[in-house]
């Protein structure tokens, strides 16, 4: 297993502080790192996130979509990370509104630590909106981009 760098841990704690997190508890192997804000309850539950996986696609589906008032269906991140709407800068979206999807159709990416994980619409439709910005970082379960479903 790869050993972490400074790099990697200053990219964890860039994505701990923009979350909401209070606590982080990261075990990998024999490596063990506990992440506390200060005046954080110690006594309070750890967030202890998956690893994420090494491959381009993500193992899990999506996380179930959940039907707004309005504006088609969201399409949660599976994930905390940077989310980006191609596969590579100056590359076309992977989608934009107006497009139709399947449960299948990869509608973006999401960066943890270098690490690319592709994620799926989860639901087939008409993209109404992409929800979340290019290049910024998304929280666990916040819309990336909403559906009207077919």
């Amino acid at each position: 297993m790869a050993e972490l760098t400074r790099a990697d841990i200053d990219e964890i704690l860039k994505l701990v502080d923009g979350s909401e997190f209070d606590e982080l508890k990261l075990e990998m192997g024999d490596l063990k790192l506990e992440l506390r804000r200060r005046g954080a309850n110690p006594s309070a539950p750890v967030a202890a996130p998956a690893p994420a996986p090494a491959a381009a696609k993500t193992s899990e589906p999506v996380a179930a979509p959940i039907a707004p008032e309005s504006g088609g269906t969201e399409v949660p991140a599976p994930l905390l990370g940077t989310f980006w709407h191609a596969p590579r800068p100056g590359a076309a979206p992977f989608v934009k509104p107006g497009d139709t999807v399947q449960a299948d159709t990869v509608i973006g990416i999401i960066e943890v630590m270098k690490l690319m994980n592709s994620v799926e619409a989860g639901i087939a439709g008409t993209v109404t909106e992409i929800a979340a910005p290019n290049g910024e970082l998304v929280e666990h379960g916040q819309c990336l981009i909403r559906v009207r479903p077919a």
